[in-house]
């Protein structure tokens, strides 16, 4: 990567590590489907401009029923089980637990694609979630009544954004990516609208929590997305993703520092334990890139002893 590249990838891991603060900031003041109702809201608004500027709207419309499933398993479900979560676990604990997606992407294209799935990705698919029980047993990082029911919405809801993660591969191919982020942010407002009509809160949010709001639709969706997709283009889709393996770090740091979360030595293993299973699980560790890795790594010694 070059010198910006690898700045917009830290950039990004921070504003989406910081996605699960301001969830945690605003929900207990807006409720579930308010809060998500208006980060899809902020979001959609500055982003329709920008996909008529780039002339997109029309694959948006023809491709609108496969986005709508994405949005809805991308954006409407998942962002609920969050919000709900965050009421009961830490943000940072929420970061770790964001990750299991990878895990849960390549199961869901064995078993509804038939893509064959290594025995390494299978370990990796075990020691995953290993990790995530060595983190359900930490106690730091629930701070509710329902800790356990939280780590299973959390679970729930990564393997929502392993379904939609297939959805677009099989049927989304080609279809420009900012398309799909406006229509699935359009898709929630709409699913989202009369939820959040009957359970608005009766006591008008504060500053700080419509601030947080308001930072989820445009930082967190709209912001990030575009920086996310100018990643893709410069650096390639499997490079980017490496973003996933910055975002607890950021989601623990940023919970210790502006809310003043714990994070205990088994939370760090928890989540070590998760990134491994996540890196085995999606490939990085296949035993084929391995040896093209150790393969570059000694051809890059004898030339540098040959200088």
């Amino acid at each position: 990567m070059r010198p910006r590249d690898l700045m917009d990838l830290v950039v990004l891991a921070a504003i989406w590590g910081a996605s699960f603060l301001f969830t945690r900031v605003s929900v207990p003041e807006f409720g579930s489907f308010a809060l998500v109702f208006v980060r899809a809201l902020s979001a959609a608004v500055f982003l329709v401009p920008l996909v008529f500027m780039k002339r997109q709207w029309g694959a948006m419309m023809k491709h609108w029923r496969a986005i709508a499933l994405v949005g809805i398993f991308n954006c409407v479900i998942p962002f609920l089980l969050f919000a709900w979560a965050l009421l009961s676990i830490t943000s940072g604990f929420a970061s770790i637990g964001n990750a299991t997606a990878a895990l849960w992407t390549p199961l869901v294209a064995w078993l509804w694609l038939g893509e064959r799935i290594s025995g390494v990705r299978v370990a990796g698919l075990m020691l995953g979630f290993v990790g995530v029980a060595i983190l359900a047993a930490d106690d730091a990082g629930f701070h509710g009544d329902h800790g356990g029911l939280a780590v299973m919405a959390v679970l729930l809801a990564t393997l929502m954004y392993g379904m939609s993660a297939n959805i677009v591969r099989r049927h989304l191919q080609g279809v420009p990516a900012l398309s799909i982020s406006l229509g699935t942010q359009l898709v929630a407002v709409v699913l989202l609208a009369p939820l959040a009509w009957v359970s608005w809160p009766a006591q008008v949010p504060g500053a700080t929590a419509w601030g947080a709001a308001l930072a989820l639709g445009v930082g967190c969706s709209a912001l990030a997305f575009i920086l996310y997709f100018r990643l893709i283009s410069h650096v390639g889709a499997s490079r980017a993703a490496a973003v996933a393996y910055l975002i607890p770090a950021f989601g623990m740091g940023w919970g210790a520092l502006v809310l003043d979360e714990s994070v205990t030595v088994q939370m760090l293993v928890g989540a070590v334990v998760v990134l491994i299973g996540t890196a085995m699980s999606s490939g990085v560790l296949e035993r084929e890139r391995l040896t093209r890795w150790r393969a570059r790594l000694a051809a890059l010694a004898t030339a540098r002893r040959s200088e």
